[in-house]
Formats: structure tokens, sequence, C-alpha cells
């Protein structure tokens, strides 16, 4: 079954007042009855946005089977599993969706200490392309968005490094990190009717990192 509530799901549900379901995104079983039993509470769903992710920071040689199963189930392989198991439903009811994945800049250029991380964010923004293709045809759209380094507790011990902070702001023309608004007016973009002529992009929203 899905998982039980989390503390972030009940939060979001008593804001919302939506339903405090959660999913492990590492296994296909519990995807299937989430996506069930959210479409069963709510008689369809028409968005997604696949922003489960985890990092482990390490030298690639240090790096080990563990820490890239990790990093790959969650931000690749449960993506890909959620995204289609909910456009299966799309498919099977003849409903348009749209689907937005929250990739990196690490997805696009090359970080020192992010092998795994950058990797799996690589191969999401290519499965964004392949799904925006395979699913046009039935009115399902798949963009990406690729944050640079963003201010949230889990960079807070990342930024909080002056020396690691003050070299990630040189590589940044705008000079300054995002903050979680900025992202979430570009998703709430590509998942709008605005969009409706986007497929198969992935928005880069950096400040610049990703020029040179």
């Amino acid at each position: 079954m899905a998982r039980a509530a989390t503390p972030t799901s009940r939060r979001i549900a008593e804001r919302y007042g939506t339903p405090a379901l959660a999913v492990e995104m590492t296994d296909p079983d519990s995807i299937k009855e989430f996506v069930a039993e959210l479409t069963g509470l709510s008689g369809g769903i028409d968005l997604l946005v696949n922003n489960a992710g985890v990092n482990i920071p390490k030298p690639a040689i240090e790096v080990t089977a563990a820490d890239w199963d990790t990093v790959f189930d969650t931000n690749l392989r449960g993506s890909f599993f959620l995204s289609t198991a909910l456009a299966r439903t799309w498919l099977d009811m003849e409903r348009a969706g749209s689907i937005v994945n929250v990739a990196s800049q690490a997805g696009i250029v090359a970080i020192e200490e992010r092998s795994a991380y950058g990797t799996s964010k690589a191969g999401l923004i290519h499965l964004t392309k392949i799904l925006a293709l395979e699913w046009a045809p039935h009115r399902i759209r798949v963009n990406a968005v690729a944050p640079t380094f963003v201010r949230t507790e889990l960079t807070e011990s990342t930024l909080s490094r002056p020396d690691w902070a003050a070299e990630l702001l040189d590589r940044i023309p705008l000079g300054r990190f995002g903050e979680p608004e900025e992202i979430v007016g570009a998703v709430a973009f590509l998942l709008s009717d605005a969009a409706s002529l986007v497929t198969g992009h992935t928005i880069a929203i950096d400040g610049g990192y990703t020029i040179r």
C-alpha cells in the first residue's frame, strides 16, 4: 500500500485541504497503489510534478554501489514509474495531462562531487524528451526545470560553507542563489495552458550558471 502520511504531507494537507498521502518512490508497487488511491479520491489527476530527489555529494572515487542506487532509484527510476503509472490512467480515460520533472543544472553541466546526482538528472532531462515524444499524440505534455542551487533546508549545509558558497556564486552571472518561489513560477507556467504548445523542453532556472 501507499506509505502512511508523513509530517510534510500532513502539513500540505492541512494547508490546502487535500488528502495526506505519501508514496515510496523506490517501490513501483507503492507508486501504482498511490496513483490508484489518489485517482479514486480525487476523481482524476491532471498534473504531476516529479520533485522527489536525493543527493549524496562525494568525490566519484568514493561513491559506493549503494550510494549510486539510492540516488538513481529516487531521482530517475521513481520519477519514471510514477509518470508511467499516471500516464496509463490518462490513456485509459483519454484525458490530457501535464508533467514537470524537477531536474538540475547538474544534469546539464558538470559539478564536482555530483557524479551520481548529475548523471541521474541528465537522465531525467533526456527521459523528459522521450516521454514527451511518445505521449504528445495523447495530449500529454512533459517538460522539466533545471534549477541552480536554491536556498532550502536541504541545501543549508552546503550554502552555509563560506568557501564553497563563494565559489558557487562566482559561477552564477546573476550573482545569487535561487529562492523556492522562483522555481515554483516556472513549474506553474509549464503546467498551465499558457504552455500548451510546450513539450519536451527543460528550462534552466540558474542565474546564468549554464551559459558557459
